[in-house]
């Protein structure tokens, strides 16, 4: 029970590289149905147009921008209503495309779950965490806090490394220019 306690504040909290997927929905009248493993969005463009990424907005936000929701544009703007995504300006028929943070399977259906391979330690001070107030062990709850802080901040910090390489910067030149 602690132990997916910790793994569900986990999944809530990170959003990491194992969890990221393909996104390619179907877009009609103007909505594309959320896939059902829908955690966060990483990034969405249109099909027709991968230059230009789509700006995720407050779904108010998205209606008091765009409130006509008639006519089939290409859209610049993405919310989440309910079970679907809109767009502003309405879109017209095509796909979504891009990658989105999935949810994961939790521990308990998956064997060995990722964090149990990949980042032990902070499933363990998560639920040692978890743990300690159920046990009357209030006294060291400050040292699990501490413990889980570093181990997670260590794990997102590893997650943006690998996201943005260590790599040297290179200026990107036009070759039209």
């Amino acid at each position: 029970m602690f132990v997916q306690f910790a793994e569900n504040k986990l999944y809530r909290a990170l959003n990491l590289r194992n969890e990221e997927t393909a996104l390619s929905v179907s877009i009609s009248s103007g909505t594309g149905t959320v896939p059902s493993d829908f955690k966060a969005l990483k990034f969405a463009y249109f099909d027709d147009n991968p230059e230009y990424v789509l700006q995720w907005v407050p779904l108010d936000t998205l209606y008091r921008k765009y409130p006509n929701r008639t006519g089939a544009s290409t859209p610049s703007l993405i919310a989440r209503e309910g079970a679907n995504f809109v767009f502003g300006p309405m879109s017209k028929d095509g796909t979504l495309s891009g990658i989105y943070y999935a949810k994961q399977d939790p521990l308990r259906t998956t064997d060995p779950s990722w964090y149990v391979t990949n980042a032990p330690e902070v499933l363990l001070y998560g639920s040692l965490l978890e743990a300690a107030p159920f046990i009357q062990d209030d006294e060291r709850i400050p040292t699990w806090r501490m413990f889980y802080d570093e181990a997670v901040e260590s794990l997102r910090l590893e997650n943006e490394m690998a996201e943005y390489s260590r790599g040297p910067l290179v200026a990107m030149h036009d070759a039209a220019g």
